[in-house]
């Protein structure tokens, strides 16, 4: 079984992906987390995220790279969007994310792209979206919690900036795939949103 959810960041999609992975036993993979890797080698490597030859290189990353705690940093979240929009960069990790969502017994994949392009024969297809402003306060609450002085308004334009590069960009932009069952996070609590979404997948399983 595959399970692709999909959305916009801060919506809520890796905390119910991971939490669909642990009650139905899948393997999970953050495919942002790819991305993020190849934002942040650009960075490591002294190029420009916006330059499609230099955000190309920056697929070769090291394994190592993705246990780096500045992989989950603001600032490399904006390199990840950016990085993004390269059709190679996203060509060069295709077959990367393929191989994981089709191996044996399945698996679950977040991102943008999953129920789209990356699993579009997935069994089940979620897409998690929530308001800006609901995004903005959690990921403000967030970064306070880990101590790191931020703006709500600023978190708020630069989520703005992110969904019109995601929705906007020509090659696999950000948006629910015409079967995929869309969950608004927006003023669900975390747990109110992990059961609606494992009711989305009871009820995906049981039609098929």
């Amino acid at each position: 079984m595959i399970i692709a959810v999909d959305g916009p960041t801060a919506s809520g999609k890796g905390t119910i992906a991971r939490a669909l992975a642990e009650r139905y036993r899948l393997p999970h993979l953050d495919t942002g987390l790819l991305y993020r890797a190849v934002g942040r080698q650009v960075f490591l490597d002294g190029g420009n995220p916006d330059d499609p030859v230099d955000a190309l290189a920056a697929t070769s990353f090291p394994e190592a790279l993705l246990a780096d705690p500045h992989l989950r940093s603001e600032e490399t979240g904006g390199l990840a969007s950016r990085v993004s929009i390269h059709p190679t960069v996203r060509q060069a990790l295709f077959e990367r994310q393929r191989t994981f969502a089709t191996r044996p017994g399945g698996a679950v994949l977040d991102g943008r792209d999953i129920g789209t392009v990356i699993a579009p024969e997935a069994q089940v297809k979620l897409f998690v979206t929530a308001s800006v402003e609901a995004r903005a306060h959690r990921r403000w609450r967030e970064m306070r919690e880990r101590g790191i002085p931020a703006s709500q308004a600023a978190i708020a334009e630069d989520l703005r900036r992110r969904d019109a590069r995601d929705t906007q960009r020509k090659d696999a932009p950000l948006r629910a795939a015409p079967d995929a069952w869309v969950l608004d996070t927006s003023t669900l609590s975390r747990d109110e949103a992990i059961a609606a979404a494992i009711g989305a997948v009871e009820e995906a399983l049981g039609r098929r």
